[in-house]
């Protein structure tokens, strides 16, 4: 304890929040908590229209690009050209993988980055990942693909699926809004003007809606505007200049036929929806529905039905005035009777106008109305459940989503914001971290911050499975709905219990149940039943066993239990740390190796702050549910007790802990530094420490250096590692593993360490 250490400095000594907290823990954890919701407020997911007839993707997140499979008339020699464009809010350097059937070049706003050679364009089972930037506004991609003998095409998309998922959206003002690409007619000559191409950065600037300085900032709307018509122009211009497909719109006859008919074919007896809205206004509207091949149909507004009839051939059904007001839902349920199956909805003469509207924003689609469909009997769902777009609809083989009406055109979500609804393990503790944070200051909407954005992924839980199974990689929760390792599920599953707890969530019960089936039944386990990584995003790191995932399991598993009083998740988490330990622990020192790698019998030598964190840290989650006479306990209190003393030694005189724990040199960690103090406090208030008082005063002082030099006086947070790979060389922790700002690895764990603190100090206190 004490070590001597270079002080941190990570920002100026008057910028901490210790010289604005008046010695108190309360204003830091409300400074904490409300700047990560202050920069990341509430976002739903965008809907989209997608169209099946484009390109699929794998669950890799890529796209499959086979364009010899979608022009038969492709000849060697010809070219094709797909083209998609991406958002980026700021310059960014993306990751991208590319799999090649033939030549491919790759231009993002009219700049190469991308040239397949001749090893590469010939073995499609092969990846090549590489690295591009991104400007601030609209980045279009276009791919030129050459075909060949060995075919034409590829698998293009993100090179990064568990960081960045990217979905691409469709260029041309007809599908402006929809996900997706489009692919050229094929061409005889070779293009040589690209989409988005810029003669220079302050035209791509105003282009994408950046302020521009200097004399230009006296006008920056009027540039801007400049800019984002010629932009526009441009895209008009390229898109007028051969065939694009998939088309967007129906063929001339299609446009002749009812519109449930052309959505979903014609099937005598089933029953199909129309959702929109009548628009916001005052007063009255009257309407009529004229029926083409319908054997029933009927009307609800608000849920209640206003109007049902069997029409006979085109017949219709006139609807009863309807008060407008501040948006009401209109939903049409329709039997086919045969051929030409649709409707269309008038005004009577002498009326108020009813406009109509989407009844939720559909980025893509003109059209005011939903589709859903189609059923049948017995399984057609009530009218009344159908007025949402958060739940999947009909059993078994007929489940379905919303449709629009344009040829094979779906309605996805797509998760769009940087952090908020996200499922991942760094978002997990952070949001342990507000839901605990929540419930000490007696904020409750810290909780429902939380809680919203945790639901908000469990609503959708069903609909991502469902979706990934249509079309390849989800558009939300990709992380859960392609669930293979306990990165994706643990950390994240374990907030989610603890939020299900405080108050019921729409999903949280069946996300829960396959967690825990991924956990017991589906994760790698080496000898003894330990859980193990067999895979990873290199070679090198399979075949190994992390102390990191000590956390992706264990506390899940211990809520679990409490959750579902079942003793096996508990007796699973507890035999976990007692096989960790035989591989990890190094009884001299009182501490954890990183990694043990199965390929070399050994464990790597280094002790990572973060990882020894949050071993320590799961195993205080685990005694806190462990009953008092189970039979492990005196052996996991006494791992508890050896951990507690190796990192009591290893304290610097500030108070902090290291990224590498055993070199002083490398920087003061703020992840690791609040989970050991998390432990230690609770560990005294617990009674599972037999000597308090050398914890309680490196509680205290860890505290009081965590908060003096890794949290600023506006509640940013600065020291924490970044995510991990890991290696046999300490230099890679040291020096390699650099600290990020704001990291989310470290928010919701200072949260928990400042909470543990104030419940020790008032325990102190108390009478």
């Amino acid at each position: 304890m004490n070590r001597i250490a270079a002080l941190p400095d990570y920002f100026p000594e008057q910028e901490s929040i210790v010289k604005v907290a008046g010695g108190r823990i309360e204003p830091v954890l409300a400074a904490v908590a409300g700047r990560h919701i202050g920069a990341h407020p509430p976002q739903l997911p965008v809907y989209r229209v997608h169209s099946r007839r484009g390109f699929r993707r794998l669950e890799d997140c890529r796209y499959v690009m086979d364009l010899g499979e979608r022009l038969p008339e492709l000849a060697d020699g010809q070219f094709v050209y797909v083209w998609g464009k991406l958002w980026s809010t700021l310059e960014a350097d993306a990751p991208f993988s590319i799999s090649c059937y033939s030549p491919v070049k790759l231009n993002i706003n009219g700049r190469e980055v991308f040239r397949s050679n001749l090893n590469g364009d010939v073995f499609p089972d092969r990846r090549t990942y590489f690295r591009a930037k991104l400007e601030p506004g609209w980045n279009h991609f276009m791919l030129e693909f050459v075909a060949t003998g060995t075919g034409c095409g590829g698998i293009f998309g993100t090179g990064s699926v568990k960081g960045a998922p990217l979905h691409f959206l469709a260029p041309t003002a007809e599908r402006s809004g929809s996900e997706g690409w489009i692919y050229s007619a094929p061409q005889q000559e070779r293009w040589t003007v690209w989409p988005g191409q810029r003669r220079d950065r302050a035209e791509g600037n105003a282009a994408a809606g950046v302020p521009a300085s200097g004399p230009q900032a006296a006008a920056p709307y009027t540039a801007a505007g400049a800019a984002a018509a010629r932009a526009g122009a441009a895209e008009a211009e390229l898109a007028a200049r051969c065939p694009w497909y998939p088309s967007s719109l129906w063929s001339r006859s299609e446009q002749e036929d009812g519109n449930f008919s052309r959505i979903f074919g014609c099937v005598p007896g089933a029953t199909a929806f129309a959702w929109c809205k009548l628009a916001p206004g005052q007063g009255e509207t009257r309407l009529r529905l004229r029926c083409r091949g319908t054997a029933a149909i009927a009307v609800y507004v608000d849920g209640a039905l206003v109007a049902a009839a069997k029409p006979e051939a085109g017949g219709g059904l006139e609807l009863p005035p309807l008060r407008l007001g501040g948006g009401r839902d209109l939903l049409v349920e329709s039997v086919c009777g045969g051929e030409g199956w649709g409707f269309a909805l008038e005004e009577l003469p002498g009326t108020g106008p009813g406009r109509l509207m989407l009844p939720y924003p559909v980025e893509g689609s003109a059209d005011p109305w939903l589709y859903l469909g189609p059923f049948t009997a017995p399984d057609v769902p009530e009218a009344a459940e159908l007025t949402t777009m958060v739940t999947l609809f009909g059993e078994g083989a007929e489940s379905t989503f919303w449709r629009v009406d344009q040829p094979d055109g779906w309605v996805r979500p797509f998760l769009e914001s940087a952090l908020y609804g996200r499922w991942n393990y760094p978002l997990g503790v952070t949001l342990y971290g507000l839901l605990r944070t929540g419930a000490a200051l007696d904020e409750p909407h810290y909780n429902e911050y939380a809680q919203r954005h945790i639901e908000l992924c469990t609503s959708l839980h069903q609909y991502a499975l469902w979706d990934r199974d249509q079309y390849g990689a989800p558009g939300i929760n990709h992380q859960l709905a392609l669930m293979d390792s306990l990165d994706d599920c643990g950390s994240f599953g374990a907030a989610m219990l603890t939020a299900h707890k405080q108050r019921p969530l729409r999903g949280a019960e069946q996300a829960a149940a396959d967690i825990a089936a991924y956990i017991t039944s589906v994760q790698a386990r080496c000898e003894g039943g330990a859980l193990y990584r067999t895979r990873g995003t290199t070679d090198f790191m399979q075949e190994t066993m992390w102390c990191d995932d000590l956390y992706m399991s264990t506390p899940f598993l211990s809520k679990y239990y409490e959750q579902t009083g079942d003793m096996a998740y508990l007796e699973d988490a507890a035999s976990q740390f007692l096989l960790y330990k035989q591989r990890l622990f190094q009884p001299e020192l009182g501490i954890m190796h990183h990694v043990y790698d199965y390929k070399f019998n050994k464990p790597n030598g280094v002790a990572w702050g973060r990882g020894n964190g949050w071993v320590i840290f799961s195993l205080a989650e685990l005694l806190g549910v462990m009953p008092g006479d189970h039979r492990m306990r005196p052996e996991l209190l006494d791992f508890f007790h050896k951990l507690s003393e190796g990192y009591l030694r290893l304290q610097d005189a500030q108070g902090l802990w290291h990224q590498v724990l055993t070199d002083c040199e490398s920087y003061a960690e703020a992840s690791c530094t609040s989970m050991f103090i998390y432990a230690f406090a609770r560990g005294v208030r617990c009674g599972w420490l037999p000597d308090p008082e050398p914890y309680i005063a490196s509680a205290l002082k860890g505290w009081e250096g965590l908060a003096r030099y890794c949290i600023d006086r506006q509640g940013n947070v600065y020291g924490v590692c970044r995510g991990s790979g890991y290696s046999f060389n300490k230099l890679y922790y040291k020096e390699e593993l650099t600290w990020q700002f704001n990291d989310t690895h470290g928010i919701g764990i200072v949260l928990l360490a400042g909470i543990e603190v104030l419940k020790l100090s008032e325990a102190s206190t108390a009478p």
